[in-house]
C-alpha cells in the first residue's frame, strides 16, 4: 500500500513539475499594457483593431494567457511596433555600445513556451528600430499553429540547425541547414519544426515599414 502511494506521489510530483512559465507571460503582458497605455489606447480600441475579444487581451496583459506568435504579431501591428517592440529593454552595462552593440548576455528573449518557440533579440531592444535580427529556436514539434498569420513588413532568414517547414500562401517548403528565405510579411504564412528529437535554429530578420 505504501509502495502504491509512493508511486502515485512520484507521478503527482512529475505532473507538478510540468513546465509553466507565468513570469514570461507576465512580462509580455506588462509590455503590451505599457505600450497600449503610452498610446492612450483603450482595451476596446485594441480589441476592435486586432479582432480579438476584450477579455482575451485583458488576460494577456495580466499574464493569465500565453499568446501565440500570430496574436503577438497582430498586437504589435495595432500598437505600431514590430515584434521586437514587445521584448522590452535589457540591462546594458556597456555604455559605449550606444544602441549599436548587443552582448550575448544582454539578449532579450521572448518565450512562446506553449508552442515550443523562443525568439532572442540580437539587435538592441527598442520600439524605434525598423530592422531587427532574431535567433529563433523551435523545439521538436514547435510551430506557429494551423492558422496562417500576417503582419507588417518583410522578413528573411537562414536555417542554422535542423529543419523547418515554411508555408507562404499556398506553397510549402522544407528548409534544411544552409537554406534561406525571404517574403513580404503581409503574405499569409506559418512555420514549424517537423522533427521529433531535434530543435531547429533560424537566424531571422524582420523589417517593418510602419514608423516605430
Amino acid at each position: 500500500m505504501r509502495k502504491g502511494t509512493a508511486v502515485r506521489s512520484a507521478a503527482t510530483r512529475r505532473v507538478a513539475k510540468k513546465p509553466a512559465e507565468p513570469a514570461v507571460d507576465l512580462a509580455v503582458g506588462r509590455r503590451i499594457r505599457d505600450l497600449r497605455r503610452a498610446r492612450a489606447m483603450s482595451l476596446e480600441v485594441v480589441a476592435a483593431r486586432a479582432e480579438l475579444s476584450i477579455g482575451f487581451i485583458s488576460q494577456i496583459e495580466r499574464g493569465l494567457s500565453s499568446p501565440s506568435l500570430r496574436v503577438l504579431a497582430t498586437l504589435a501591428d495595432v500598437l505600431g511596433v514590430g515584434i521586437a517592440g514587445l521584448f522590452g529593454a535589457t540591462p546594458n552595462d556597456d555604455g559605449a555600445s550606444n544602441g549599436v552593440v548587443t552582448r550575448e548576455v544582454q539578449r532579450a528573449e521572448l518565450k512562446l513556451w506553449r508552442t515550443g518557440i523562443s525568439k532572442q533579440l540580437l539587435s538592441p531592444a527598442g520600439t524605434e528600430s525598423r530592422l531587427n535580427l532574431f535567433l529563433v529556436q523551435l523545439e521538436p514539434g514547435g510551430n506557429t499553429g494551423d492558422e496562417f498569420y500576417t503582419h507588417d513588413g518583410e522578413e528573411a532568414g537562414l536555417v542554422l540547425e535542423g529543419e523547418m517547414i515554411l508555408t507562404v500562401d499556398a506553397e510549402t517548403w522544407t528548409l534544411k541547414q544552409g537554406d534561406s528565405f525571404r517574403f513580404a510579411s503581409r503574405r499569409p504564412h506559418r512555420f514549424s519544426n517537423p522533427a521529433d528529437d531535434a530543435k531547429a535554429v533560424v537566424l531571422w530578420v524582420n523589417c517593418v515599414t510602419a514608423a516605430g
